[in-house]
C-alpha cells in the first residue's frame, strides 16, 4: 500500500523503517500523550513492527503507515487506521516527530488516510481519540471534520479519552 500528496509519500513500515519506530515511539510527547510501548532497542522496534504492523496488513487492507517527505525521503511520523477495543468503529491516528509538527504534514497525511478509509473502504464512521489535554491533535482533528462526541476509557488504559467522530 502506498499513497501520495502533495509533500509526502506515505507507505507500510517494514523493519527496515526500526531505527525511525524507536526515534518516534521515545519522543517526549508520543510518551506522554501517547504512552510507553516499552521500545528501547532497535531489536524492541523490530520485534515492535513485527507483531503490531507486518501481522495486522497480512489479516487487513488497512493499518498506520509511515510518513516520508518526498523531498528526501525522511521519515517524519505516522499515521493509519486501526480496530481499538473499546472502539464500536475503526481509529484514526497519527504521531510526528517534533521538528516535523507545526507544518501541516500531520493534516496532509491524515487527510489522505482518512479519505482512504472513507472513500476507498467504505469506512464510516472513522473514530479518533486523544487525551484531554492534546489540543493540538484535537484541533487537527476538528480540522479534518471529526465532531467531539464525548469522553470515553477504553479497556487497559487508566486515563479519560477525547472521542471524536468523523461520519
Amino acid at each position: 500500500m502506498k499513497f501520495e500528496t502533495e509533500r509526502l509519500y506515505i507507505s507500510e513500515i517494514t523493519v527496515k523503517d526500526a531505527p525511525f519506530i524507536l526515534e518516534l515511539y521515545n519522543d517526549e510527547d508520543y510518551l506522554h500523550f501517547i504512552g510507553d510501548k516499552n521500545v528501547r532497542t532497535l531489536e524492541d522496534a523490530k520485534k515492535n513492527i513485527e507483531k503490531k504492523f507486518l501481522s495486522v496488513y497480512k489479516k487487513q487492507e488497512y493499518g498506520y503507515y509511515l510518513v516520508l517527505l518526498k523531498s528526501d525521503n525522511t521519515p517524519i511520523g505516522t499515521s493509519g487506521l486501526m480496530k481499538r477495543d473499546g472502539l464500536d468503529c475503526v481509529d484514526i491516528g497519527f504521531a510526528f516527530l517534533k521538528e516535523f509538527r507545526g507544518k501541516g504534514y500531520a493534516y496532509e497525511a491524515t487527510k489522505r488516510v482518512l479519505d482512504f478509509g472513507l472513500e476507498e473502504l467504505k469506512m464510516s464512521p472513522i473514530a479518533a481519540i486523544t487525551t484531554i489535554e492534546n489540543i493540538s491533535s484535537s484541533n487537527l482533528l476538528e480540522r479534518m471534520g471529526f465532531k467531539h462526541e464525548q469522553n470515553i476509557f477504553i479497556p487497559n488504559d487508566p486515563e479519560e479519552l477525547r472521542l471524536f467522530m468523523h461520519y
